[in-house]
């Protein structure tokens, strides 16, 4: 019995120790939520009753009550000793039961339980301290205007510190919050800490943040790295929180079913806005330095300036660009053709299937007065480390534009760089973007330079100090300059609600600050202002981008010019045609649309 059960005790505390470091380097602690410290005081609280069990067992009659009575008392004693209440003299009476040559060893066992137990009570009574900490600090804040973020991870404190530099009464609140000892999650408490950030350890759902002023903004942000565990969470706090005024929830995913979901459910009278990161990224590019891509663009044969973009992967960020560039190089004077590269042998027919008519030989390297002018060829099977992939660089002799995103920071640098390398050598110079996730390295190559002082002359984006600043996710200059323009058709209500909306008027946006730029006649007119001349060209221009824009959302045309046979769900529309083939009156919605 004394010998088992002494097995029993220790066994039971070295399992759970090395449970605790198995599951602690193979990160399982966070994604099960498992919480270290419960699990070892559990074992050391088993660990002690194991302990107790023959203490009390040796005078207790041989009966199953007996026995049962020997279980309880042993729990009892347990119980006292992580209170600091139980005398140790329990252990060393019963002693005249154990065997000799086990004695000296079983009491150094117990009294290491007697230290053990009160030290995990101090951690408990702390850890609640903390929780009761938080939510009066919580309190405290009730006037003032809440960030509240599911999870501390790199992208919500990037985000958190970007919103408190530039409002320092801001609160902010960390949910979900583990401060195990990787020294990752350490450094982020710690950090967070320096913030002035209130941390919860309950999840954002779990946590009432109910208690605050009414007339002060409270603004959560599903920001994990589980897409799906960020849909859930806002479902909850949608369903929690719809009937309070100035709440707004942002949830981080590119998943197509959170876009269902979220324009399908019952906001009440919160605001919710999905942040896209890979579309997110697209657009700021194009809206913020587009120009670029027509200030590089080529002279050409038929009098037009040539747009030859080279997109080097084709996985999220590189098929969203393909995309967005099929419209956003629309434009008078200048004629777009698109390169995209990516190694799996299937990815022109992955791409077709998301866009297929404007993969269509009917439209792709076509040119049809009053419709959507491109070309664009998907190069399937292509390792960017093989000499096929040189030889197929090298043909394209006028690239003057090229996106690098093949999902590694590494990698792509080495890519931006080899692909600078090919172009020296055909004696041409285009611009070169590659994303760069970290921050830091991003930092460190600016104006990267070889051992002779030749730049490079590559910029690197996407990294997570630009992309999750306040200026980017709540309050957007392109958000802003989208949501004007889609009040010229619609309700600001259907803009934040409908993703199709939000998109739509996106895209309008970006187009409409490139074509002034391009010095596009009328474009910066009023409608009523334009010229009859004017009207034609903003008119013609504008249903070119729609049409490569639905086409780049997987739209086709509903095979009648009938308003009737629109049909969203299949994705199919009646004016997806030529211009010349519209009605006046679609004619005279592109010339409102297209103008400021």
């Amino acid at each position: 019995m004394w010998l088992a059960c002494f097995l029993l005790s220790i066994g039971c505390l070295v399992l759970s120790i090395v449970s605790s470091a198995a599951i602690n380097s193979n990160r399982i602690i966070k994604k099960y939520k498992i919480n270290l410290f419960n699990l070892l005081f559990a074992s050391v609280f088993i660990a002690t009753v194991f302990m107790f069990f023959p203490t009390h067992s040796a005078f207790a009659e041989e009966t199953l009550s007996g026995e049962w009575r020997a279980f309880l008392l042993s729990v009892f004693n347990s119980m006292q000793v992580f209170t600091i209440g139980c005398e140790f003299s329990i252990v060393t009476d019963s002693m005249i039961f154990c065997p000799d040559w086990l004695d000296a060893i079983y009491q150094s066992w117990a009294a290491t339980l007697f230290v053990l137990a009160p030290i995990f009570t101090f951690g408990f009574v702390l850890s609640l301290f903390k929780n009761l900490s938080a939510y009066l600090k919580y309190l405290i804040a009730y006037f003032k205007q809440v960030y509240v973020f599911s999870e501390l991870n790199e992208k919500s404190f990037v985000l958190a510190k970007d919103i408190k530099t530039n409002n320092r009464k801001a609160v902010i609140v960390f949910t979900d919050v583990f401060e195990g000892n990787e020294e990752t999650i350490y450094e982020l408490v710690e950090e967070a800490k320096k913030l002035g950030a209130i941390c919860f350890k309950k999840d954002i759902v779990v946590v009432d943040f109910k208690k605050h002023s009414p007339s002060k903004a409270i603004y959560f942000f599903a920001i994990g790295g589980n897409e799906t565990e960020n849909l859930n969470h806002s479902l909850k706090l949608i369903e929690k929180y719809n009937q309070r005024e100035n709440t707004h929830i942002y949830v981080f995913s590119t998943k197509i079913e959170s876009e269902l979901l979220l324009t399908s459910v019952d906001k009440g009278k919160v605001r919710v806005r999905r942040v896209n990161e890979v579309q997110s990224l697209v657009n700021r590019v194009l809206y913020e330095h587009g120009e670029i891509i027509f200030e590089s663009a080529k002279d050409a044969n038929d009098n037009n300036k040539k747009i030859s973009a080279v997109v080097v992967g084709m996985g999220r960020h590189g098929t969203e660009m393909v995309k967005a560039l099929s419209w956003f190089g629309q434009m008078n004077g200048y004629s777009l053709e698109i390169n995209a590269f990516d190694k799996d042998p299937l990815a022109e027919e992955k791409f077709i299937s998301l866009a297929p008519e404007l993969m269509s030989p009917s439209y792709n390297g076509v040119k049809v007065e009053g419709e959507a002018q491109y070309k664009i060829t998907v190069h399937p099977d292509i390792d960017v480390d093989t000499i096929t992939f040189a030889d197929a660089i090298m043909k394209l002799k006028d690239a003057t534009y090229v996106m690098v995103s093949l999902g590694n920071d590494d990698v792509n640098i080495t890519t931006a760089i080899k692909l600078r390398m090919y172009f020296e050598r055909m004696k041409i110079r285009p611009v070169i973007q590659a994303i760069v996730y970290n921050s830091q390295q991003k930092k460190a190559l600016q104006g990267i330079k070889n051992y002779r002082g030749q730049e490079y002359g590559i910029e690197f984006i996407g990294d997570i100090e630009s992309s999750y600043t306040e200026q980017v996710i709540i309050d957007s200059e392109l958000e802003n300059d989208a949501l004007r323009r889609h009040l010229k058709w619609g309700k600001e209500e259907e803009f934040w609600t409908y993703e199709y909306n939000y998109r739509s008027s996106m895209a309008s946006a970006i187009h409409m600050r490139a074509r002034i730029k391009c010095g596009i006649p009328g474009a910066t007119k009023k409608e009523e202002e334009l010229t009859e001349q004017e009207r034609n060209i903003i008119e013609v221009l504008e249903h070119r981008r729609w049409n490569a824009y639905m086409r780049a959302e997987g739209y086709v045309f509903s095979g009648s010019k009938e308003k009737s046979s629109r049909n969203d769900l299949a994705k199919m529309h009646h004016d997806l045609v030529d211009f010349s083939s519209l009605t006046e009156e679609e004619k005279r919605k592109d010339s409102r649309v297209g103008t400021n």
